[in-house]
């Protein structure tokens, strides 16, 4: 069967109205799969996508939050970054299980399944999502221009806009040298975070506590706000959409073993990735609770509090440089994350073609106007309130991404052979209650506080 009439078949099963366009049509299928070869080889084609989606986990936004969390609370909340985690790599293995089964990202898929009278509203909620998305990672990357360069904040948020022309070049040249460029970068954090660990010098009893679950974090408000903060940091609505794309990047074939196999290779590389994210989240919260929490500073949420307060409290000047890099490299990667998944919520919903350099100048100018008035109004701590802000948007948003990728992969019908197994439904389905149900608590003590 050709790749057109095995397209068509995937259009036809249970869907409302079959699928028009493929997925990121310009890097669609361009990464090619082995047919011959052991099991290694093959999963080399397919490493590299997790590790663009665990960058939404680990973006500036869940640095705000982290920090926040663990300057106040110490080590208690990480036990929500394993949680929260655990979430992240259930629900990315349900993208990679949609986009491998219907040939659709979970744009496409609510588009094609839902009238539009409901689709178009989780447009607008996915919209919402990419730009408190977006205003993380121009924040913060002008945050970290600001920490090693000194340039000021407002001309920071502007030059953000100029990555459009570097994802573009990247992706001119090929989608594997863009995953280069952003697990390169990984790279980078992790060895910034390394170091930062070591002069930290932990209370490894009192980290290996922090991840045993509490019954205070529920009841604490302050600390559930920091907490949902967290859980929307780091489970990211753009990231489902984002995954169920770029997983179909791969020309894994069209007959069953090859998209059973796709599927096994695709969920390792999430995995694997989401725990190195895992690793990174929980590096930002310990640092916070070891440098600061620990020494009576309760209340640092700012970013560049945090950069400034890093070498004295640690007693080595290297510590607020590496803090700065890491930020920047973070800031630069989300950015790249952020914009791709803007590419897909608007293609994937609307059917809408618009030149790629002009959809990811859109998705930054939106982005860029509020963060550019809020640093301008209110400095420094405007943007800090504003990126925890942001978090707290986002796991709101979750719900409205999570329920209908749960009712896709536990539909036979819009699945077929690769539906989701009943306890993998039921996991995901407790997931999306516990999401719904924080986000009614979160909402109950705004309205009666």
């Amino acid at each position: 069967m050709d790749t057109r009439a095995a397209d068509l078949a995937d259009n036809l099963t249970g869907w409302r109205q079959p699928r028009r366009s493929a997925p990121l049509s310009e890097v669609y299928r361009t990464v090619a799969v082995p047919r011959l070869g052991g099991n290694l080889r093959k999963f080399a084609a397919f490493f590299g996508p997790g590790y663009l989606v665990s960058v939404g986990y680990m973006d500036p936004g869940n640095w705000a939050t982290s920090i926040a969390g663990g300057s106040k609370f110490g080590y208690t909340l990480l036990v929500v970054a394993l949680v929260s985690n655990i979430m992240a790599i259930v629900l990315q293995s349900l993208c990679a299980r949609l986009a491998i089964a219907s040939g659709r990202d979970l744009a496409q898929a609510c588009r094609d399944a839902f009238p539009k009278p409901v689709a178009v509203p989780l447009w607008l909620l996915a919209e919402l999502a990419i730009v408190a998305t977006d205003l993380a990672e121009v924040i913060g990357t002008a945050i970290g221009l600001n920490l090693l360069f000194g340039i000021p904040l407002e001309i920071g948020v502007l030059i953000t806009a100029l990555d459009v022309f570097l994802i573009l070049y990247l992706q001119r040249i090929g989608f594997r040298y863009l995953e280069a460029f952003v697990i390169a970068l990984l790279g980078v954090i992790a060895v910034c975070f390394a170091v930062q660990i070591a002069l930290a010098d932990p209370d490894w009893a009192g980290v290996i506590r922090g991840f045993a679950p509490t019954t205070q974090i529920v009841t604490n408000p302050e600390m559930l706000y920091l907490a949902l903060g967290i859980l929307g940091a780091t489970v990211m609505p753009h990231n489902l959409y984002l995954h169920s794309a770029i997983v179909q990047t791969r020309s894994y074939g069209h007959s069953l073993p090859e998209k059973r196999e796709a599927l096994k290779f695709a969920t390792i590389d999430s995995t694997v990735a989401l725990m190195f994210a895992l690793l990174i989240n929980a590096s930002i919260l310990i640092l916070a609770a070891a440098a600061f929490h620990t020494t009576g500073r309760s209340e640092v949420a700012e970013l560049g509090e945090a950069h400034s307060l890093l070498s004295p409290l640690l007693g080595a000047a290297i510590a607020p440089t590496l803090f700065g890099i890491a930020l920047l490299c973070c800031g630069l990667n989300s950015t790249v994350t952020a914009t791709l998944a803007g590419q897909a919520v608007m293609e994937g919903f609307l059917n809408i073609r618009l030149p790629a350099w002009l959809r990811r100048l859109v998705t930054r100018m939106v982005a860029i106007v509020p963060a550019a008035v809020v640093t301008i109004w209110y400095g420094e701590s405007g943007t800090a309130r504003l990126l925890i802000l942001s978090q707290v948007i986002l796991s709101l948003q979750l719900s409205f991404a999570v329920i209908p990728l749960v009712m896709f992969t536990a539909s036979k019908a819009k699945m077929g052979a690769l539906v989701a197994p009943a306890w993998l439904v039921g996991f995901a389905g407790l997931i999306a209650a516990v999401i719904v149900s924080l986000n009614v608590k979160l909402l109950l003590d705004f309205v009666i506080g």
